[in-house]
Protein backbone atom coordinates (compact mmCIF):
# COMPACT_ATOMS: atom_id res chain seq x y z
CA UNK A 1 0.00 0.00 0.00
CA UNK A 2 1.54 3.17 -1.23
CA UNK A 3 1.69 6.30 1.28
CA UNK A 4 -1.43 7.92 -0.13
CA UNK A 5 -3.28 5.09 0.08
CA UNK A 6 -2.78 4.86 3.73
CA UNK A 7 -3.74 8.81 4.44
CA UNK A 8 -7.13 7.91 2.57
CA UNK A 9 -7.45 4.75 4.68
CA UNK A 10 -6.79 6.79 8.07
CA UNK A 11 -8.94 10.10 6.95
CA UNK A 12 -11.88 7.11 6.21
CA UNK A 13 -11.76 5.42 10.01
CA UNK A 14 -10.46 8.74 11.70
CA UNK A 15 -12.17 11.76 10.35
CA UNK A 16 -11.72 14.75 11.52
CA UNK A 17 -14.45 17.84 12.02
CA UNK A 18 -13.19 21.47 10.97
CA UNK A 19 -12.96 23.72 13.81
CA UNK A 20 -14.91 26.49 13.91
CA UNK A 21 -14.16 27.94 17.69
CA UNK A 22 -11.86 30.61 18.34
CA UNK A 23 -8.52 29.78 16.83
CA UNK A 24 -5.93 29.46 19.10
CA UNK A 25 -3.35 26.70 19.80
CA UNK A 26 -4.56 25.19 23.33
CA UNK A 27 -8.25 24.86 21.76
CA UNK A 28 -6.97 23.21 18.21
CA UNK A 29 -5.13 20.84 20.79
CA UNK A 30 -7.73 20.25 22.94
CA UNK A 31 -10.51 19.78 19.91
CA UNK A 32 -7.95 17.43 18.62
CA UNK A 33 -7.88 15.42 21.74
CA UNK A 34 -11.48 15.89 21.77
CA UNK A 35 -12.43 14.24 18.25
CA UNK A 36 -9.97 11.58 19.31
CA UNK A 37 -12.00 10.61 22.49
CA UNK A 38 -15.15 10.45 20.35
CA UNK A 39 -13.87 8.48 18.01
CA UNK A 40 -12.21 5.73 20.69
CA UNK A 41 -15.60 5.53 22.35
CA UNK A 42 -17.16 4.80 19.44
CA UNK A 43 -15.73 2.11 18.54
CA UNK A 44 -15.50 0.76 22.71
CA UNK A 45 -19.39 1.07 21.98
CA UNK A 46 -19.61 -0.97 18.71
CA UNK A 47 -17.51 -3.97 20.42
CA UNK A 48 -19.62 -3.86 23.52
CA UNK A 49 -22.88 -3.83 21.59
CA UNK A 50 -21.46 -6.42 19.16
CA UNK A 51 -20.20 -8.57 22.45
CA UNK A 52 -16.58 -8.30 21.25
CA UNK A 53 -16.22 -6.78 24.86
CA UNK A 54 -17.44 -7.36 28.39
CA UNK A 55 -19.66 -4.10 29.19
CA UNK A 56 -17.34 -3.83 32.61
CA UNK A 57 -14.13 -3.70 30.27
CA UNK A 58 -15.90 -1.16 28.08
CA UNK A 59 -16.85 1.29 31.05
CA UNK A 60 -13.52 1.06 32.64
CA UNK A 61 -11.88 1.36 29.02
CA UNK A 62 -13.93 4.60 28.32
CA UNK A 63 -13.68 5.69 32.18
CA UNK A 64 -9.69 5.88 31.10
CA UNK A 65 -10.25 8.12 28.28
CA UNK A 66 -12.09 10.49 30.31
CA UNK A 67 -9.66 10.95 32.73
CA UNK A 68 -7.09 11.64 29.69
CA UNK A 69 -9.58 13.92 28.44
CA UNK A 70 -9.75 15.42 31.59
CA UNK A 71 -6.30 15.49 32.40
CA UNK A 72 -5.81 17.46 28.75
CA UNK A 73 -8.21 19.94 29.76
CA UNK A 74 -6.91 20.92 32.75
CA UNK A 75 -3.11 20.78 30.80
CA UNK A 76 -4.41 23.21 28.11
CA UNK A 77 -6.08 25.96 30.52
CA UNK A 78 -9.46 25.32 29.14
CA UNK A 79 -12.03 26.93 30.65
CA UNK A 80 -9.82 28.74 33.13
CA UNK A 81 -10.10 32.50 33.86
CA UNK A 82 -7.06 34.23 32.35
CA UNK A 83 -5.10 35.83 35.17
CA UNK A 84 -4.95 39.21 36.22
CA UNK A 85 -1.81 41.16 35.95
CA UNK A 86 -1.32 44.16 36.79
Amino acid sequence: MNQSQGEDKNKFLYPRGRYYGQVKPENLVFNANLQEFAQKVGMITSLESNGKLDPEDAYQQIKGLWKQLKHSKKELGIGEEPSATA
